[in-house]
């Protein structure tokens, strides 16, 4: 009777041993899949530096290759409002970026950077995530990669997939549709424009901007999942879509256009990049007749980005007086289109 029971005991604990080996190596396995996974990952994050400062504005945020020639996805914001946006890879290296255009409507924009044959995730390969999938979030948060640093990794999952309803300050933000809302603190300074992927590296979203729930005011961990940002970033590439005003080489027709022509007042230039928007219309001028109004924010001229009241000037003396410029204002939360010609 003895020796059957030690028989049996010992056939447990070689049981038990088996399974504490095999629990042991799915725990390494999944270990050393997970540092692949992130190492894979890491040499396509893009840490991006340019204008901030005012007001404690941090000057940088992320982005990710898309293309191996060195085109880069981030967000539309005010750091690349500047003459000079810097972008710096995972080996460390630093290049100048240019704007190759945005999508205000989604607040995204497209860098370039000259380089080649770099590690880039394709947007056509984007993954789509549902609620309860697990994900990791890599981006440039708190600015703690400056150089070859690996980017910041974080590990969640996606709470719920629905439709964006949040605000900036007071402003509603202008993208409702759907968005991964995550269980990771994802959304810090910094950190827009980064890659949410799934547990395999597979790109899902893009990170947004810091933003409360405009329903409990409580701040939002979330990504924009890439199927609702891959036409915009392809007309952006196919140069469909608004770019920066750097051409300095197009040729300055005899009898150009002018905010009088038009008859739009913007408000005092006093500051070197004073925002563009609109003080006075003039009576019976093509603005007017346009429904242009005071408070209208200008964003582009003819599809190219115009920052300042100094850029609206500086773009309209590159249209003849003969020729219909293409005006998008901001309106409140509205953006619109409006067409003016001189008669």
């Amino acid at each position: 009777m003895m020796m059957h029971c030690r028989d049996r005991f010992a056939r447990f604990a070689m049981g038990l041993t088996c399974l504490i080996a095999a629990l042991t190596f799915d725990r390494c396995h999944a270990a050393d899949a997970f540092v692949n996974v992130v190492e894979g990952v890491q040499p396509r994050i893009v840490k991006i530096y340019g204008a901030g400062g005012l007001k404690g504005l941090e000057a940088y945020q992320s982005g990710f290759l898309i293309s191996s020639e060195g085109h880069v996805l981030t967000v539309f914001s005010y750091v690349l409002d500047t003459d000079y946006v810097g972008a710096t890879l995972d080996d460390g290296r630093k290049f100048e970026a240019k704007i190759v255009g945005v999508d205000p409507r989604l607040e995204i924009a497209i860098l370039k950077i000259d380089a080649k044959d770099l590690p880039f995730f394709d947007l056509d390969q984007a993954a789509a995530l549902s609620s309860g999938r697990r994900v990791l979030a890599f981006s440039n948060l708190f600015g703690v990669a400056t150089g070859d640093e690996p980017s910041s990794v974080l590990h969640g999952s996606v709470s719920v997939v629905a439709p964006l309803q949040a605000r900036r300050g007071v402003f509603q933000t202008r993208f409702t549709g759907n968005v991964y809302v995550l269980d990771a603190m994802t959304n810090n300074p910094g950190a827009a424009g980064g890659a949410l992927t799934d547990a395999a590296g597979q790109l899902a979203g893009m990170l947004g901007k810091e933003l409360r729930n405009s329903q409990d005011n409580t701040w939002l961990n979330y990504a924009v999942p890439i199927s609702a940002l891959r036409q915009s970033a392809a007309d952006i590439l196919a140069g469909k879509a608004p770019s920066a005003l750097t051409d300095e080489d197009r040729k300055r027709p005899d009898n150009p256009l002018s905010l009088q022509l038009l008859g739009i007042r913007l408000v005092p230039d006093v500051l070197d990049k004073t925002p563009p928007f609109v003080d006075f219309v003039l009576p019976r001028s093509p603005a007017e007749k346009a429904d242009l109004q005071p408070d209208d924010l200008i964003l582009f001229i003819n599809n190219r980005i115009a920052s300042s009241c100094r850029a609206v000037r500086d773009e309209l003396n590159f249209i003849d007086r003969i020729d219909p410029v293409l005006v998008t204002v901001q309106r409140g939360q509205q953006l619109l289109e409006v067409e003016l010609r001189v008669e």
